[in-house]
């Protein structure tokens, strides 16, 4: 079995605001990407036995908003293969009663952050109650920690070192660092080592293999192989191809005297049941 930690579910552009979209083709050369989320596409490149994990997005600074109800409705069309997260954007009015609909009328399971899109730092007294009531009703935590094209989400906000705090108040928390902290590997893996219930994941790293491989080095040379999710983000990549690109990762070191990554370690990565480590049993 494989799970997903990390794919989304939105109407592409209804929930992305003009702003979003026109930074989202410049940062591509002019072209705009085709967002659109099909999950019978999802389905044709993934293997049969994937399970994945589905949210949204909130955060109103950078011009994306997806209500937690359509990311419900989504899941219940296939509740065997997928469990849903809901997503919050603490700057915004209202936000905690959305985390206790979303947790406990619409019966989503986890917890989807994206402080840098969003405009704050995850470590900020303000959170104080939503990482009170994920430890009380044990739901895990996935945030973006990592680069964007997006000019005006702050940098500073999507480091991982502004985990550290909170997990040493929250130790009980699963977190999730999405993307490997990219380009902020090692804090990613320094934070991770640290405490026991932080986690990070590899989705969207496999286009960019030399950097993956250098940040998955990290990950061996650390020892926290077993602290690494899998993960792809579709629709901006699929199951099948963030595999594949795991697995070439060796094949362009050939000839070279560079040091080989654990093909073990990597197969365990790639399989890896994380529903018990993240309490998110059926």
């Amino acid at each position: 079995m494989i799970l997903d930690i990390h794919s989304h579910t939105w109407e592409y552009p209804l929930h992305f605001s003009d702003d979003f979209r026109q930074q989202a083709k410049r940062a591509k050369a002019g072209t705009e990407l085709d967002l659109t989320v099909r999950y019978a596409e999802y389905r044709e490149t993934a293997t049969d036995d994937t399970i994945t994990v589905v949210f949204g997005g909130k955060a109103r600074l950078s011009g994306l908003w997806v209500d937690d109800q359509y990311v419900a409705d989504y899941v219940a069309a296939h509740p065997d293969k997928l469990i849903g997260f809901l997503s919050l954007d603490p700057t915004q009015p209202g936000w905690q009663d959305e985390m206790h609909y979303g947790h406990q009328e619409l019966g989503l399971r986890g917890i989807k952050l994206m402080p840098m899109y969003a405009g704050f730092c995850p470590d900020e007294q303000r959170l104080d109650s939503l990482w009170e009531y994920a430890t009380r009703h044990q739901l895990p935590v996935l945030l973006h920690t990592g680069t964007t094209f997006v000019a005006q989400a702050p940098l500073e906000c999507t480091l991982p070192r502004h985990l550290d705090p909170v997990a040493t108040q929250f130790p009980e928390v699963r977190i999730i660092m999405a993307h490997l902290g990219h380009p902020y590997e090692g804090e990613a893996i320094v934070v991770t080592r640290k405490h026991p219930n932080v986690y990070c994941d590899i989705s969207a790293l496999h286009y960019r293999p030399f950097q993956f491989y250098h940040s998955l080095m990290l990950v061996q040379e650390y020892g926290v192989w077993d602290k690494i999710l899998f993960g792809t983000d579709y629709p901006f990549t699929t199951v099948n191809a963030s595999i594949a690109g795991l697995r070439n990762l060796n094949n362009m070191l050939a000839g070279t005297a560079l040091p080989r990554l654990n093909t073990d370690a990597i197969e365990r990565l790639i399989y890896r049941d994380t529903r018990e480590l993240l309490n998110l049993q059926q």
